[in-house]
């Protein structure tokens, strides 16, 4: 697959009815991801029953539901789903930002090794400190911070991204290794833990946890969307940036940092769900165009809609069994990766 082509911001300019279409179509998908995936579960649960005790919640009236099902809705379903949300939208916004700044669309958490870093981190957490509140988010949250001073401290380079994606690849796999090596000194209980998260894990969310990846990701958004415009400019190549008047080490640095630490509380939350950051934000493009201020916000959407219907399939296929949730989203995310790549490599041949 070639480098991203952003002399299609210029052909076809991003206009406020197209953003506002592809926003709207993606936001109310995500409604109706969010509303199956409270009503779907192992316990039936009647639709009209939620709502009416959603909306005895809102209103402080007397609630339909039993305790089990206040406890099942409110307790269970409700946070899980918004958990999904915000660990999809961390990842796709985080790939977006990647595949941006570095100018290559394989660029994702994954191959620069942050997820590694944020896996690592919050195994070591899981193992070590698990009785301590937010243990694994904030260990998460600091593999992934030193694995992004790694990576960009040995692949740092004048307008090279492909150091920064080499760096990554030599990091990832020194993590990995790690990793492997913990997993075979943990005893039984922590190994099956460990195996159980590292497949992509919601189960075990936690209040603090939602409030965590929340928190991150409204922040992250902010972040990435003040930047879009500069990224736009970097996207064509970080000299003409700079002879644009773009501070293109600034913009690298915090775009960069911005989408590690989006991972590492992403990966720390949910464990490690992969082609997310990968596969979502190409989608994104084919829906309204390479402009990065409407890529980041439709990538967060489209992240949140595909984990939310990838974990609402993973404890209901097989319920009262859970599959991973991380093995869903590679079974629906290869498959759509292949058709981008057979169309894209179609399109040049004809």
């Amino acid at each position: 697959m070639e480098a991203i082509d952003d002399s299609r911001i210029a052909r076809s300019r991003l206009t406020g009815r197209r953003t506002a279409l592809v926003l709207a179509a993606l936001a109310g998908l995500l409604l109706l991801a969010a509303a199956a995936g409270v009503v779907l579960g192992s316990e039936r649960v009647a639709a009209a029953e939620i709502w009416a005790g959603v909306w005895a919640h809102l209103t402080g009236a007397a609630s339909p539901l039993g305790r089990e099902q206040e406890v099942i809705i409110f307790g269970l379903r409700l946070p899980r789903v918004a958990l999904a949300a915000g660990v999809g939208a961390a990842l796709a916004m985080a790939g977006a930002a990647f595949q941006a700044l570095l100018r290559n669309p394989l660029a994702d958490p994954y191959i620069l090794g942050v997820s590694s870093g944020a896996a690592l981190g919050s195994i070591l957490g899981l193992m070590f400190a698990g009785q301590i509140p937010l243990s694994r988010p904030l260990c998460g949250f600091a593999g992934a911070a030193a694995a992004t001073l790694v990576v960009y401290g040995l692949g740092r380079g004048e307008d090279d991204p492909a150091r920064l994606v080499l760096a990554g690849v030599i990091v990832t796999t020194f993590l990995s290794s790690v990793i492997a090596l913990l997993t075979a000194l943990a005893d039984d209980i922590r190994l099956r833990n460990v195996t159980i998260w590292l497949l992509g894990d919601l189960s075990s969310g936690t209040a603090s946890g939602l409030a965590f990846i929340a928190a991150a990701v409204a922040a992250g958004a902010a972040v990435l969307l003040a930047q879009a415009r500069a990224l736009n400019l970097m996207m064509v190549g970080e000299r003409d940036a700079f002879a644009l008047g773009v501070e293109t080490a600034r913009v690298r640095w915090v775009v960069f940092v911005t989408a590690a630490l989006l991972t590492g509380a992403a990966v720390s939350a949910g464990g490690a769900i992969g082609y997310v950051g990968l596969v979502v934000p190409h989608l994104a493009r084919l829906l309204g165009g390479a402009d990065n201020r409407l890529v980041i916000p439709a990538s967060a959407l489209g992240g949140a809609l595909l984990v939310l219907v990838a974990d609402t399939a993973a404890r209901t296929v097989l319920a009262p069994r859970e599959l991973p949730t991380g093995a869903l989203t590679a079974l629906i995310g290869a498959p759509v990766f292949i058709g981008l790549l057979v169309g894209r490599k179609r399109s040049a041949v004809s």
